[in-house]
């Protein structure tokens, strides 16, 4: 069986997992605690971020390599297209969430509220936290936009992008940082995207200390 080091409320590993689960690939879950920096972890990854796959006796790393190594191993359901402008947008969408959305949202709300606590980091700097709840309106109203423009975030079927933007989603609403009442249009991407099967373990999570809102696995909201 695969195994996958993990954090619970990584959104890099959120990706990774809900990858494998759409693509009905098994995985043990073993959970990683980073911040510790132990040498076992630091083998299997000497740049020391999570995930890590091990799978056929190989070690993988960076969540999108590993899904996109996923994607050419078990190709079916597609979540990256063939076709070089519809596989450029997943990109530039899954680079948009990981890359940009992180910095100017998730690393400061996530990171803040509750990874500083539970690694012993200190307490949330409250201008973080204030930066962090402006910048998600702006990211709100540009899926907005693209939603308004087509059936999910990158195109007419369902991709990687939609996995990488709920991944962060997923852990900033289990913090319940995102206001829902926001943008109708949004809330009813993350409630399709929630319901699938695939999201579960990911609703299942429990992060000691920090027990989600009661919304969290309400598939209704």
């Amino acid at each position: 069986m695969l195994r996958l080091y993990h954090s619970p409320l990584s959104p890099f590993c959120r990706k990774v997992r809900l990858c494998l689960a759409e693509k009905r690939v098994e995985a043990e879950l073993v959970e990683e605690k980073y911040w510790k920096r132990s040498a076992d972890f630091l083998r299997r990854n000497p740049a020391g971020k999570v995930p890590i796959l091990r799978i056929e006796g190989k070690t993988l790393t960076e969540s999108m390599a590993i899904c996109e190594y996923l994607e050419d191993i078990h190709p079916d359901p597609e979540l990256i297209p063939k076709a070089a402008e519809e596989r450029y947008e997943v990109r530039r969408l899954v680079a948009w969430f990981d890359d940009k959305f992180h910095q100017e949202v998730t690393s400061k709300l996530l990171y803040e509220r509750v990874i500083k606590k539970i690694s012993g980091q200190g307490f949330p700097d409250s201008k973080n936290v204030k930066e962090g709840a402006r910048s998600i309106k702006f990211h709100i109203s540009y899926m907005e936009w693209l939603l308004e423009r087509r059936r999910w975030l990158a195109g007419e079927d369902m991709s990687l992008a939609d996995f990488a933007a709920a991944a962060h989603f997923s852990a900033l609403d289990y913090i319940s940082d995102v206001d829902w009442t926001r943008s109708p249009v949004v809330k009813d991407w993350y409630a399709k995207i929630k319901s699938r099967p695939a999201f579960r373990s990911i609703l299942a999570d429990q992060v000691s200390g920090f027990p989600p809102p009661l919304h969290y696995n309400d598939l209704d909201f």
